[in-house]
């Protein structure tokens, strides 16, 4: 990562492009490249000028987190349109680059319709591109929202009874979490006892884990705005027949995931690789998902590891590392870490154990 600002590094893009002006209209990518936390708001970027567009409820808090960076402020009498064309003829915009994963259609014919003379242009997600690699801060924040999320497990897993319920074991993750600073989970955590574990997108509910020989817990701690996101399957003295086996050759995947991954690796040879282990043990359709993703403001982010994925790894990006198996009315096992992407090869940046003794769990 060089040492330039994240707008200038957009700037570059912006000047190497057939656009003379580009808004952000993602509220995550605009926190990302000014700092602003709060919503409702957009950035107009050009070769010159670099404009906020935002509203009263926020003149203090963007004085606070920007106070470099110049500003529009509506009042209730204007809408957010009004001050993007005050903005564009401001800064001499003729040729308008649009996010084209952001921007609604109905945005889009409002700023044709508001805004004459200017050339609109979908321009894919430049700010997406630069997220995807880390820089110093951005890893430190997901450390720490790594660590809080393995403190909360453990404080969870410690206390865990028969009577609980699948719903109250994800209400104590988020108290633990928000106990040990962090802004609560990264998303609604997935606690699935027995059968629930089967369903890679299972919603927690008023199940009593006791008599379910099995517990697969998926959840992430966020933390000044970034979520990490991990996995732990648990079992009891005498799980399932099968089970071991299947287990064994998940941790099989991951391990083989984890030594693919380096600087310059297309994303889908680490899945291809990880999903031929699990293949080989009579497993592949049972592994129902891609490999992991990106982590970072949003769960999940680019890159995407998968085996359509055409993005190759780089150093500092940070991935999850998921493989799983599902077993319709039985079981589910999936085991999932989050990596450091590093020019020799990847740091694991979770610590929790994963072999299969230590996943093993008593009430």
């Amino acid at each position: 990562m060089n040492g330039l600002s994240r707008l200038e590094r957009l700037r570059q893009w912006l000047l190497s492009s057939d656009v003379d002006g580009f808004l952000v209209t993602d509220e995550i990518h605009v926190r990302y490249l000014t700092g602003f936390t709060g919503d409702s708001s957009y950035l107009l970027l050009t070769a010159k000028d670099s404009v906020l567009l935002s509203d009263r409820r926020y003149e203090t808090q963007l004085a606070q987190q920007c106070p470099d960076l110049e500003t529009i402020i509506r009042g209730p009498d204007r809408k957010m349109i009004d001050i993007v064309g005050d903005a564009m003829r401001q800064c001499e915009v003729r040729r308008l680059g649009l996010e084209a994963g952001a921007i609604t259609w109905e945005m889009f014919l409002s700023i044709s319709k508001a805004i004459s003379g200017v050339e609109l242009s979908a321009v894919g997600d430049p700010v997406g591109g630069l997220r995807m690699i880390k820089d110093g801060s951005e890893i430190a924040i997901l450390r720490r929202a790594v660590w809080i999320a393995e403190r909360a497990f453990e404080s969870v897993r410690a206390r865990l009874r028969p009577s609980q319920t699948e719903l109250q074991i994800a209400h104590e993750l988020e108290a633990a979490i928000r106990d040990l600073g962090g802004e609560g989970c990264g998303f609604s955590p997935i606690v699935g006892a027995g059968a629930g574990g089967a369903l890679p997108h299972y919603r927690p509910g008023d199940i009593a884990i006791g008599g379910n020989k099995t517990l697969l817990i998926d959840w992430g701690a966020k933390y000044c705005g970034y979520t990490s996101d991990l996995t732990r399957t648990l079992h009891l003295n005498h799980p399932p027949a099968g089970f071991e086996a299947a287990y064994e050759a998940v941790l099989a995947a991951h391990s083989m995931a984890l030594a693919t991954i380096r600087h310059g690796v297309k994303a889908s040879d680490v899945d291809a690789a990880a999903r031929k282990v699990l293949e080989d043990a009579a497993l592949g359709p049972q592994f129902k998902h891609g490999l992991g993703h990106g982590i970072g403001l949003r769960i999940h982010e680019s890159p995407r590891m998968g085996a359509t994925s055409d993005e190759v790894l780089a150093a500092g990006m940070v991935i999850t590392v998921e493989p799983g198996v599902y077993f319709e009315d039985n079981f589910g096992i999936r085991i999932e870490d989050d990596v450091l992407v590093t020019p020799t090869g990847c740091e694991l940046m979770s610590s929790l154990p994963r072999d299969f003794a230590a996943c093993r769990f008593s009430m």
